[in-house]
Order: structure tokens, then sequence, then C-alpha cells
């Protein structure tokens, strides 16, 4: 229980924890945790501090490659830096994972609020790692008008902060949508013939 109560605190923990979860192969130095999880380099690495603590993680240093300008050329070097992976070993792990890697527990609603911003939505469905299919081609599709590319990657990127994992996503016009509707397309098609949920239903349809 002792290591279990220093593992939650603070939502960018969780965030955290999601990440090494969903990567369990892969080493992160702070830099990259900080941008991937979107949480301030300072308090990456005190919560870091925190789960090394609790065995959750574990120190091993690694190769990254860097990139520095020299005049108008940039140069790529590799170069060996501390950083950090998932503890194999942690006792609670399965447990761990149960919990944090479903996207159940990432509300509806808050994705669509976070949507809302990218543009006028008429539909969105999440599948994949949001209904844990891992058969999935598309984690999420979105229609709508005059969706903004930037905004709707921002908002995706923030969401896979939240999530600890990069997300496939596709985004349609309404007009282009039924288009492809009517044209039986393959992704279109996949994606709604699997388990899927609609957040959000506006368009007049029969799937």
């Amino acid at each position: 229980m002792e290591i279990l109560s220093k593992l939650f605190g603070s939502e960018a923990r969780v965030k955290i924890i999601r990440l090494f979860l969903f990567n369990p192969e892969e080493i992160f130095d702070i830099d990259d945790i900080s941008e991937r999880s979107k949480v301030n380099k300072n308090l990456a690495k005190k919560e870091v501090d925190g789960l090394l603590k609790a065995a959750l993680l574990k120190k091993k240093s690694f190769y990254k490659l860097t990139e520095k300008k020299s005049g108008k050329k940039v140069i790529e070097k590799r170069k060996r830096v501390n950083g950090y992976s998932l503890n194999p070993n942690f006792p609670y792990l399965s447990s761990l994972r149960n919990f944090l890697m479903s996207g159940r527990d990432f509300g509806g609603t808050e994705v669509l609020k976070k949507l809302s911003k990218a543009g006028q939505l008429k539909l969105v469905i999440v599948a994949g790692v949001f209904t844990k299919d891992e058969t999935s081609r598309l984690d999420l599709l979105v229609v709508g008008n005059n969706l903004n590319k930037t905004a709707l990657s921002n908002v995706v990127s923030s969401i896979e902060a939240d999530l600890g994992k990069e997300i496939n996503y596709a985004y349609f016009e309404t007009g282009d949508f039924k288009y492809r509707i009517e044209m039986c397309d393959k992704l279109i098609k996949d994606v709604l013939d699997y388990p899927h949920q609609k957040l959000l239903d506006r368009i007049p349809l029969q799937f």
C-alpha cells in the first residue's frame, strides 16, 4: 500500500505513468517525457523521481540522436543521455496496466469538449484504444464543417498526452464524408463494421 500511495497524486503523474505503460520497451529522457506528456520539464522531473522511488521506473542510459545548427547546416550527433524505462518487475504492474491503459476512463464529454475547438462537429466516433480493440485501423474519426487542421492536430496531441499513447485519427468535411459513405470507402467501412462508439452523431445517415 505504501508503494501505491506514492503513485497517484497529480494529473501529470498519471500522464507519465500511462506514457510508460503504453510504451513498455521505450526509454525516455526528461525532454521526451515532458514533450510527450505535455508536462512542464521541472514537474516531469519531480514526478519521475517519485516513480523511481516507487520502483515503477528504472534508470537506463541510451544514445539519442540530437541536432545542432552550424551556420546553415544541421549536424546530427548521437549523444549518450540518462533515461528512464518501465520496470517490468514492479509488483503491481499488471493491476496498474489494467486500470490505466483503458481508454474507456477517458470520458466522451471531455473528448468532445477538446475537439469542439477544431470546428463545427457533426460526427465523432472513437474506436481502437478507446474501445480496447487493437485490430481497429483508427482510434478517432472526426467529421465536421470548416475543420481547422492545425487546431485539430493540437487537440489530438493533447488527447495523446492524456492517454499516454499516439492515436490514429482521420477527419473529413461533412460533404466529403457523405460522398465517401456513398462510395463505400474502405477506411470508413472498416471503422463502422468493427466495435466503435459514437460520441456525437448529427448526420442523418444509416450505417
